[in-house]
């Protein structure tokens, strides 16, 4: 295990580079560190699925500025949300922001025991609660406050924790003075699923919440304190290699429409 903890924190230091967001290599987090918002940067996690060039190209399109959502965001759409989805949404994000944030929801439930799964629980809970979901476009793009180990990995809301509470070179750090980085866990996508097993990080079959626990747990024996800043780092990892990814032009949010 030494060995694959050297080529991981090789391939972090390599990759914790503000090069590594770029036209070259887009990346939803492009968008978010332009306005260093929690809720633009929340809105840029959950439309984080499909190809990566098309997410930005999408995200870079609306208007996060402005407080007229019909006006801005009534002709938006991206592949599952339709335009109506998309108003709604936003508007449900702006009432959300009144009502304290979602850091607010998010700490009342993790400040309990430190578990980042109460608190996404009571984040969810409280954005379902304005939104109100009722289209298949809108219950994809939040999912559901009843997490279940079983059940989806929560890539994009881990993503947008990674987001929020690390700080280096691409992690904006915006909640790192109330919530740990010890305590984040792995944004599972496919590809991370994949690598671990042939890695030896994973003995398990089911692409669940269980997986990206249990890959977070054997990732806390290599960095108890940051586990998770090894999340780029497995996109070069793997016995496919990442060459082969670059020239066929796949990035690391171009993978799978995950939860």
């Amino acid at each position: 295990m030494q060995e694959l903890k050297n080529r991981l924190d090789a391939e972090y230091e390599a990759r914790n580079k503000e090069c590594e967001l770029s036209a070259e290599r887009p990346d939803p987090l492009m968008v978010a560190k332009k306005y260093n918002d929690e809720h633009i940067a929340l809105a840029c996690a959950l439309f984080a699925y499909g190809n990566a060039g098309q997410i930005v190209k999408f995200l870079s399109s609306l208007d996060f500025d402005t407080d007229d959502i019909n006006g801005s965001f009534g002709d938006k759409y991206y592949r599952f949300q339709t335009p109506t989805d998309t108003v709604r949404f936003f508007a449900a994000l702006l009432e959300l922001k009144k009502r304290g944030g979602v850091k607010t929801f998010f700490l009342e439930g993790y400040k309990k025991e430190h578990s980042v799964l109460e608190g996404l629980s009571v984040a969810i809970g409280g954005l379902n609660a304005i939104l109100k979901p009722d289209t298949q476009g809108l219950d994809f793009l939040v999912g559901r406050s009843e997490i279940k180990e079983n059940g989806s990995p929560l890539k994009r809301w881990n993503m947008f924790l990674r987001w929020m509470v690390r700080k280096d070179c691409l992690d904006m750090g915006l909640w790192g003075d109330a919530v740990e980085t010890k305590d984040l866990i792995l944004p599972l996508d496919t590809h991370t699923f994949n690598v671990s097993k042939r890695i030896g990080l994973l003995d398990r079959k089911s692409y669940d919440l269980k997986s990206a626990i249990l890959i977070t747990e054997k990732l806390r024996e290599f960095d108890p304190l940051d586990p998770i800043k090894y999340d780029f780092a497995f996109f070069e990892i793997g016995a496919a290699g990442g060459s082969e990814r670059q020239a066929a032009g796949i990035t690391h949010h171009q993978l799978d429409a995950e939860v």
